[in-house]
């Protein structure tokens, strides 16, 4: 949930997207990568990806990690409540009348355009490969700035 500010911004221009700073990247369309690689590296059964669906008619698109404390997203770790709050502030000041629904995904549509679009026709996620160059290995480097948990996360 990051509205990018660059003049000019084209969403579909690949060159343009993979030339974003790796934090505006991954709030703009490859938060989904981001998550996939949260949990290979750190994933255990219990968290979920939850889809943050905005109401029709709405932008704010945002797929993050969670666990019944915490979620993680671009920003990193954050307090569930704090992160939940804070996004339906923000979005509706940007938005006024913003709503979403969170949405549980099976993890298996974070890296699949075709199971994506199977699970719900405005879910339009990109595989790694449709980016302009593989998005897996600039997640995972995205992801080492993070502390890794010295257990699983839960």
């Amino acid at each position: 949930m990051y509205q990018p500010r660059t003049p000019g911004y084209d969403s579909q221009d690949q060159v343009t997207r993979w030339a974003l700073p790796d934090r505006v990247f991954f709030a703009c369309g490859a938060c989904h990568i981001l998550a996939h690689a949260v949990l290979e590296a750190h994933g255990a059964p219990e968290h979920d990806v939850i889809w943050v669906k905005p109401a029709g008619g709405y932008w704010g698109n945002h797929i993050i990690v969670g666990a019944a404390e915490w979620v993680f997203d671009f920003h990193g770790y954050s307090r569930r409540e704090a992160f939940f709050a804070h996004a339906w502030k923000r979005n509706n000041r940007l938005w006024p009348g913003w709503d979403a629904t969170l949405v549980l995904l099976p993890r298996k549509v974070l890296v699949s355009g075709m199971r994506s679009q199977e699970f719900d026709r405005r879910l339009k996620l990109r595989a790694p490969l449709e980016f302009l160059h593989d998005a897996l290995p600039r997640a995972w480097r995205y992801l080492d700035r993070f502390p890794a948990p010295n257990r699983p996360l839960s």
